[in-house]
Formats: structure tokens, C-alpha cells, sequence
């Protein structure tokens, strides 16, 4: 691959996909492309950039942004942002929704659906105070593979090891053979949609909490403010969102500000000073 070849490629994913690619990536480019060249009988990566360049067949389209996107992922992952799920934002969106008795999740980078489905165990996990209320969970994600394998909910032992407490493996798993499907009852909380966070939208309605986690950190610095400000749009005007702990919205929004008490979350400008911190939920998780 040339130079030429992998400034095409930077340029074309960074389009496509706001993936952001240092100099120093030309290795994970090619690793990951050479499978794709090889899966659409195309001899080298610069034949693929050559077909790239001309062609506007999508399905090839797809499978280069796809081979380049990072899908790791798994149960809990990071445990700070559910621990705040469960200890303040859940019971604060019971608190302020009781009159509506709704409440709609986003979970803006779902890859294979652990972090959707993880909250969604936290949620049966409260349902006595829950009895009656409408919830959606909404996965979206770039890749239509990872969620395919999220719709399916099924885990190899390897994953469901990574991050999930045996008592809710136990709770809310069946064992198939060597592999561990969720049960109907959390499957039927969660629906998962294609969604390219470069594409508008607002069509997916209006949220009262979005996890937004490990993926600005892809994005150039233009691309991380076009989509915070987006996303900002989509919260209610007392929502949360919740970012990894290397993503920040400070240099990027003023549409969003971090709340002081809570590390990781951010919440409206607008609405910022507003909230207050409920008290537990009572929980044996």
C-alpha cells in the first residue's frame, strides 16, 4: 500500500465513519483490510483503493468501514457508569417520571448489545418500583454484524465470563450447547437499530438518559462536536449522557457541561445546576 493509497483510505473512513486514523495506524489498516480484499477477490490494497475510488457499490463500502470499526465490548464494562446508573440516575429518572411513567435509553455505540442488555438487567433489578412504566432501551450501532449477534443474545462462555456476576448469568441466561442466551424478558426491553453517528438522527425521539461511551475517541475534534451537539439535542432538557472516561465535552460544547458531583456525566447546559442527587435505590445488586 502506498502513501497515496493510505491518505485515500484516511480520508475515505474519516468520511464515511468520522474515523479518525494517526500516521501510525497504516498497520491496522492494512491488517484489516487485506481480509476484505481477500473476501471480494481483490488482489491488493491498492486494487481495493483503485475500486474505492470508482465504485459505489455498497456493499463494499460497508465492509471496509466495517473491517475498521473497534467493537470491544463487554457485561459492565467499566462498572463506574452503571454503579451511577443504579445509585442516580435510575432512581432520579423515577423520581421525575412518575407522572409519565416512561423512560427511554439510548446506548449510542451498542457493537454486540452487552452494555444495552446490562442495563436492562439493572432495571429488572428495580421493577417493583417499575411495575407499570414503559421503558426502551434503543442499541444502535454503525456495524449491521455486531448487531445481528446482539439481536440473537447469544454469548460464547468467554464473553458472559467478561464483567457479568455469576448470580445474574444464573438469573438471566440460558445455556445453549456452549453458549449462554439472554432471556426473552430482557431481549424484548432492548431493540437494536443501524445508526451511523455521522447520519442525522433525531428521528430516534427524544431521550432521558444516552450512554455515548468509546467512541468520540475515534472522531477528529469537529466531528466529536458535531455529534455532541447533537446529541445534546436529543436529551431531555433534565437528561444525561454519560461518556468513557477519555472522552470529555470541555474545548468541544458549550450545548453540554460535566456535573460536578459525577465523573463521566454530562447534562444540558441549560439545565446544569438544576438537579438534585436522590438517594439510593434500593438494591441488592
Amino acid at each position: 500500500m502506498t502513501e497515496a493509497d493510505f491518505a485515500f483510505l484516511r480520508d475515505y473512513l474519516r468520511k464515511r465513519s468520522g474515523l479518525s486514523l494517526g500516521a501510525e495506524k497504516r498497520y491496522l489498516v492494512e491488517s484489516r483490510l487485506t481480509p476484505v480484499c481477500r473476501r471480494f477477490n481483490i488482489a491488493t490494497l491498492t486494487d481495493l483503493v483503485g475500486t474505492l475510488r470508482v465504485s459505489r457499490e455498497g456493499t463494499l463500502e460497508k465492509a471496509v468501514v466495517e473491517a475498521m470499526t473497534t467493537n470491544e465490548t463487554f457485561f459492565f464494562r467499566d462498572r463506574a457508569p452503571f454503579d451511577l446508573f443504579r445509585d442516580v440516575l435510575l432512581p432520579k429518572a423515577i423520581a421525575a417520571r412518575s407522572p409519565q411513567r416512561r423512560l427511554r435509553i439510548w446506548s449510542a455505540a451498542a457493537s454486540t448489545g452487552q452494555e444495552p442488555y446490562s442495563l436492562a438487567m439493572m432495571i429488572q433489578e428495580a421493577a417493583a418500583q417499575l411495575a407499570g412504566w414503559q421503558i426502551e432501551i434503543v442499541g444502535t450501532d454503525l456495524s449491521t454484524e455486531v448487531l445481528e449477534k446482539a439481536r440473537l443474545g447469544l454469548y460464547s462462555h468467554f464473553e458472559v465470563q467478561r464483567g457479568l456476576p455469576v448470580q445474574l448469568l444464573v438469573k438471566h441466561f440460558t445455556q445453549v450447547g456452549e453458549q449462554w442466551r439472554i432471556s426473552p424478558s430482557l431481549a424484548g426491553m432492548v431493540s437494536f437499530r443501524p445508526l451511523n453517528l455521522l447520519n442525522p438522527f433525531e428521528h430516534l425521539g427524544q431521550f432521558d438518559i444516552v450512554y455515548c461511551r468509546n467512541v468520540l475517541i475515534y472522531f477528529d475534534a469537529p466531528t466529536k462536536t458535531d455529534v455532541l451537539e447533537r446529541i445534546a439535542k436529543t436529551l431531555a432538557p433534565d437528561g444525561a449522557l454519560l461518556l468513557g472516561a477519555a472522552e470529555t465535552v470541555i474545548g468541544l460544547t458549550e450545548a453540554l457541561v460535566p456535573d460536578p458531583q459525577h465523573r463521566g456525566l454530562y447534562r444540558q447546559a441549560a439545565a446544569a445546576g438544576r438537579t438534585a442527587v436522590p438517594h439510593r435505590l434500593a438494591s441488592g445488586f
